[in-house]
């Protein structure tokens, strides 16, 4: 039988890369971490990372093992907490960004909702300006919104990337007297980006194309209306990333933080758990 608690530190291992890092997501040291992973290579009878260059990567069996330690986890959570829920658990209100709910977060949430039948969760995608004031407000009791990289007050936060992007079929002119932007209603963090940006370079702009849908934004970018700035698990295929040789530059200072209120009950507490795990593994998906 597998011990969860090699499993877990092989799993953080592989998604972070490395043993420092992993070792700060388990809450252990560099070596606890390492002796771990031997002690699991030793139970499985075979190598289950490379440990060559500066990243450690799994081993072929260290693959064919990660997604069944991955279900394991899963489960072992999901039992643990079905059976330390109360009968009634309450509600929960959650807040997201529209494009991490199109992002499998939909899947983490549902997996939540189904192993605790006496907890209410209502969950609402919205721009970042509007789940901040309703958190202030008291109306929501979690929520995962983008801001100005360096605010205070979070459980967790991570850097975002996020690119300027026009089609790829049909790029904008750049050279235009006026760039034409396409992006959220006035109080989006990116629409304020991409105008200061603009700007800044002393180049004039326009809105062409104003959306509340995430799914309109892209498509708009797809059919050549203008340019606009999206975080890179936006970014679709008949999008085309545009360079700072071309003038523009990645726009480096927002990031993603998950914030609660001050009274959170236990259930929202182990919510925001469970969604700090699915960032880091974003996160470090992306690097």
């Amino acid at each position: 039988m597998f011990d969860l608690d090699l499993l877990r530190s092989f799993v953080s291992v592989v998604d972070s890369g490395g043993f420092t890092r992993a070792g700060e997501r388990v809450h252990k040291t560099q070596s606890t971490v390492s002796q771990q992973i031997k002690r699991l290579e030793e139970d499985v009878g075979r190598p289950l990372l490379n440990r060559s260059g500066k990243t450690v990567v799994p081993t072929e069996d260290g693959e064919r093992l990660l997604s069944y330690a991955r279900r394991m986890l899963s489960l072992a959570e999901e039992a643990r907490d079905v059976l330390a829920r109360p009968s009634d658990e309450g509600a929960v209100r959650l807040g997201i960004p529209e494009d991490f709910a199109a992002y499998r977060l939909t899947e983490l949430l549902a997996g939540f909702s189904r192993a605790r039948p006496g907890l209410r969760l209502d969950v609402r995608a919205d721009q970042s300006t509007y789940l901040r004031r309703d958190l202030e407000r008291g109306d929501l009791d979690l929520a995962l919104l983008k801001r100005a990289a360096g605010e205070k007050g979070a459980i967790a936060v991570w850097p975002e990337r996020i690119h300027w992007v026009t089609s790829k079929m049909h790029p904008v002119d750049l050279s235009a007297q006026s760039i034409p932007l396409i992006g959220f209603p006035p109080g989006c963090l990116y629409r304020a980006g991409a105008i200061h940006a603009i700007e800044a370079k002393g180049r004039t702009w326009h809105m062409a194309y104003t959306s509340s849908s995430l799914a309109g934004i892209q498509a708009a970018v797809s059919a050549g209306l203008g340019l606009s700035i999206m975080s890179e698990i936006a970014i679709q295929p008949g999008h085309r990333i545009l360079t700072e040789k071309e003038g523009f530059a990645p726009i480096d200072k927002t990031e993603m933080a998950l914030v609660s209120s001050p009274d959170a009950s236990p259930a929202t507490l182990r919510l925001a758990d469970r969604l700090a795990e699915f960032c880091d593994t974003v996160q470090a998906k992306a690097a």
